[in-house]
């Protein structure tokens, strides 16, 4: 049989798709409860679209592997090395771009760091942060890919269960108060303050009048995030060395019901979360993620179902990376562009492009304003899908 699986490319893609769909609403105020995050514990639909992303990029890595290792170490440091470097760079490029704020109409350049001297609890927006998705993307491929390459798999999975282990228990013993799973009692956010300094994470917030510095990408949660692709990783290992056979397909869907059964049992004592992507989130959105391409793989590999659907979510999956960094990158620099307007209470308001289409044409559709922001990021799937398109009829495809 083909050891192609378009399936995977499926999923890849529509993993990119939903994560464009949940970064880009309308309006941050008007958000269908599955479209935003929980609030520090459970587990929402865009609660699974990152780590779905990161399973997907040690499902692809198994299907490299083989001919790193054939490589030898030096060429395999060598690429790891470079693609986790530009990835992370990429990341912080990202979050200082485009470089400039717009303060009290004056265009001034965004400082690596801003410190208010008049009062340094405030809570601040003005720091580079260094984290994000993309860093968290690149440490974990990078220290997956070291596991992945010097050890055999069983070796790997041992790995993974202990680092599952160990992170559940500094979480309770390192935490503080009775409940140590909480923002302010969470080990991590202490540390990652200390390591990348308090003025470049990502959020400030009082908790009981004291202030906290945290990071929902920081360095302690990657651990068990390294373990996400490390499980996908091992499903991509097993998909090549069992074939396109119902075998394998089934021993998959009994793995995906194992790992839900053990998350959902875990959540009751070490809660699902991903912004301290806790040891039991890892597992239950792992176990949600091979269901998922169990499905795919039915329908695509075995029963030959390959519609425009199929085919749609397919060219995302040509260029993810590019096209997430470009859905990034273009809402942050038509923030320099300046466009004055007035609202419905007739104030005078100052939008860009993008919130203008959104203040202008999408608000309008319905009462309910998270119709109108629901449509506005589905209208940019389809224009950044326009683009994947274009580069996939030019066989362009841009990788690190």
């Amino acid at each position: 049989m083909n050891n192609r699986f378009f399936s995977l490319d499926v999923f890849r893609g529509a993993t990119v798709a939903l994560m464009i769909l949940v970064n880009n609403p309308g309006s941050w105020e008007h958000i269908f409860t599955p479209l935003d995050h929980a609030e520090w514990q459970g587990c929402t639909p865009t609660d699974l679209v990152f780590p779905f992303f990161l399973f997907a990029v040690g499902n692809a890595m198994a299907f490299v592997m083989p001919r790193l290792q054939q490589s030898g170490d030096v060429p395999f440091f060598k690429k790891i090395t470079k693609r986790a470097f530009i990835i992370f760079s990429i990341g912080v490029f990202l979050n200082w771009c485009p470089f400039f704020v717009w303060n009290n109409n004056q265009l001034l350049f965004k400082q690596w760091e801003f410190i208010n001297t008049s009062n340094p609890q405030d809570i601040f927006e003005d720091g580079v942060r260094i984290l994000g998705v993309l860093q968290r993307i690149a440490i974990c491929y990078f220290l997956a890919s070291i596991i992945a390459y010097y050890c055999k798999p069983k070796i790997a999975v041992i790995i993974s269960v202990l680092i599952l282990l160990l992170y559940w228990l500094l979480c309770f013993c390192l935490g503080t108060g009775s409940n140590p799973y909480m923002l302010e009692t969470f080990f991590g956010t202490n540390i990652d303050a200390f390591i990348i300094g308090k003025h470049h994470l990502l959020h400030s917030d009082k908790v009981a009048g004291k202030v906290f510095h945290f990071d929902y990408e920081g360095l302690v949660s990657s651990t068990t995030a390294i373990v996400q692709v490390l499980f996908g990783y091992f499903v991509g290992y097993y998909i090549q060395k069992k074939g396109k056979t119902y075998e394998m397909l089934s021993n998959l869907f009994i793995a995906a019901t194992f790992l839900l059964f053990i998350g959902y049992w875990w959540d009751m004592i070490f809660p699902i979360s991903k912004k301290m992507w806790t040891s039991s989130y890892t597992v239950y959105t792992t176990g949600l993620a091979i269901l998922c391409i169990c499905v795919l793989m039915y329908l695509i590999e075995f029963k030959n179902i390959q519609g425009g659907w199929a085919r749609f979510f397919d060219v995302f999956g040509k260029n993810p990376l590019f096209i997430f960094v470009l859905s990034g990158f273009l809402p942050r620099v038509f923030r320099l562009i300046r466009i004055n307007d007035i609202n419905e209470k007739g104030e005078s308001i100052i939008l860009n492009p993008f919130s203008w289409f959104y203040e202008h044409i999408c608000k309008h559709v319905s009462a309910d304003l998270r119709i109108g922001s629901l449509l506005y990021a589905i209208i940019l799937i389809f224009f950044y899908w326009a683009i994947c398109y274009v580069l996939d009829k030019k066989k362009i495809y841009i990788k690190v």
